[in-house]
């Protein structure tokens, strides 16, 4: 009777371990890219412009697409 109660502590003991190593083992990873700026002169493509300002759309960057004031 004595030993089945060790064994049933043991097990919770052991399953209450191993969730708490699984909660902490969870992260996230953010991965931050870093542009340098088109040398002077060059105009930088529609597409690295929308990606440096972090937009989902490249038209308001590409020149045909632009309004006229």
């Amino acid at each position: 009777m004595q030993t089945s109660k060790i064994t049933r502590i043991a097990v919770v003991i052991l399953v209450l371990l191993f969730l708490v190593l699984s909660v902490i083992s969870c992260s996230t990873h953010t991965h931050t890219h870093t542009y340098t700026p088109a040398p002077s002169g060059k105009k930088i493509p529609p597409g690295q412009a929308k990606k440096m300002n972090g937009d989902k759309s490249a038209k308001a960057y590409a020149p045909g697409q632009q309004k006229k004031r």
